[in-house]
């Protein structure tokens, strides 16, 4: 306890040579308060600019280091203020040592965080910098004015140094939520499909041993003429083609599961609370599309779901594309998963009846500006359109459209799909189309 008691005695001393006033007391005491009860940013960002014009009709500009951006712009202001909040300081304001007046009525203070916490943010910092307050109009300030506003900023820097700490705990949870929902999704869910291989391997190796013992029997009895030495090979070269099948079939799922294991279990995404992409060239067909095709075939077939790409009036040749392949390659398992349960039978212009599915991908020139086009990647299935209010929200988490809500989901798999694209500096879409839905996403080409 001694280093505590030095402490206290020490602030004793400093708060008796500060020696404020009552009503900047109380500034400080309310400010303490209320940070404490308000649990946003904004309103903390709004209270750090309405002590001065609450206590001493003073007038305030709050600039603060935007956590997504990694810049500093305007968070909050009073009346005074004639700039637009998210706009960046202006030339003569930056961090300072010390407060210092800029123009002839503009004080400015330096908003430092915790030194010894500034890794722990979810930004870069430089000096400890997390932003600058600016109060006006004082033509004339005394040092124990200016030191009463130091102090009030350095009471800002430890709130706000919290409040960030706190936001990204919060957010580091909220993403780990969400990649268990992932795991549970790509990989736990589909791993039980083993057990289906397994079972059919068994089957077919037990069916190889009786048959074996057949054999084995007939020969010893000499019972084993031509006839039947034709029918065993028959046999076996029927049930080895099945083994081989089996085969396959377990080692094109153990490298889909590998690829899912390797993604989401990747320990970045745990060290920085969100998905971190690792990218390369591909061949979008061969290495993303085609193996999550192959995994849903089967299901499509069931359902009567037919693959159609002729029709879709997309362009299906093959494209090279710096991505991270195993998000997108589950960007797209969660495409075909929808598709294998929301595709419906439409009726065509001509009367002919049909369900399917097609998929393929465009050039969209200039969508990322001018000279940057985009790759614009399509999966479209037939069935009734998702109603226009709801379109908007269709991308966000745990939203289901009204038209699904009998159908098993979480309303994880689009949000999913909107994150590992946004983190390829991509776009997500939905289109109601003449025959159906199209979902769709735009890489920079």
């Amino acid at each position: 306890m001694s280093h505590i008691f030095e402490r206290i005695e020490t602030k004793k001393r400093d708060y008796q040579q500060y020696n404020f006033t009552a009503q900047e007391n109380n500034a400080l005491k309310t400010f303490f308060d209320l940070s404490q009860e308000f649990g946003g940013l904004e309103d903390f960002y709004n209270l750090c600019v309405a002590i001065p014009k609450g206590f001493f009709n003073l007038d305030a500009s709050l600039y603060v280091v935007d956590p997504k951006y990694n810049t500093m712009s305007l968070a909050a202001m009073t009346e005074g203020e004639t700039r637009t909040l998210k706009s960046p300081p202006p030339d003569d304001i930056m961090p300072g040592d010390h407060p210092y007046m800029a123009g002839n009525d503009r004080l400015v203070l330096t908003i430092r965080g915790k030194e010894p916490l500034i890794e722990e943010l979810p930004f870069e910092v430089k000096d400890d910098v997390l932003g600058l307050l600016v109060i006006y109009p004082l033509q004339e300030i005394d040092k124990h004015k200016k030191l009463f506003f130091e102090k009030f900023a350095n009471r800002i820097g430890f709130k706000l140094h919290n409040k960030f700490l706190i936001q990204k705990n919060i957010e580091h949870l909220r993403f780990i939520k969400s990649l268990v929902a992932d795991i549970e999704h790509n990989i736990i869910v589909p791993n039980m499909v083993y057990k289906l291989f397994l079972r059919g391997l068994r089957r077919k190796i037990e069916k190889n041993i009786e048959l074996g013992d057949i054999f084995s029997n007939k020969f010893s009895a000499g019972k084993c003429d031509e006839t039947c030495m034709k029918d065993f090979s028959e046999e076996m070269v029927d049930i080895n083609q099945g083994l081989t099948r089996e085969l396959e079939n377990i080692e094109k799922h153990y490298v889909n599961m590998s690829l899912f294991i390797e993604t989401l279990f990747r320990k970045s995404h745990f060290d920085q609370g969100r998905l971190t992409p690792r990218t390369k060239p591909c061949n979008m067909k061969k290495d993303v599309i085609q193996p999550q095709l192959d995994r849903y075939m089967e299901q499509m077939k069931r359902m009567g779901i037919s693959v159609d790409n002729k029709s879709s009036g997309i362009p299906e040749s093959e494209i090279i594309s710096v991505v991270d392949v195993g998000l997108v390659a589950q960007v797209y398992a969660n495409l075909f998963s929808n598709a294998v349960k929301y595709t419906q039978e439409i009726t065509l212009a001509s009367g002919e009846t049909r369900k399917y599915i097609s998929y393929g991908h465009e050039i969209i020139n200039n969508h990322f500006g001018h000279g940057r086009d985009g790759v614009k990647f399509n999966v479209f299935s037939t069935g009734p359109h998702i109603p226009p209010e709801e379109r908007d929200r269709l991308f966000n988490e745990e939203f289901r459209g009204s038209n699904v809500i009998s159908q098993p989901g979480t309303g994880h798999g689009l949000s999913f799909i909107k994150n590992a694209i946004e983190i390829h500096g991509g776009t997500v879409g939905y289109e109601a189309t003449q025959y159906g839905n199209n979902f769709y996403f735009i890489l920079p080409k």
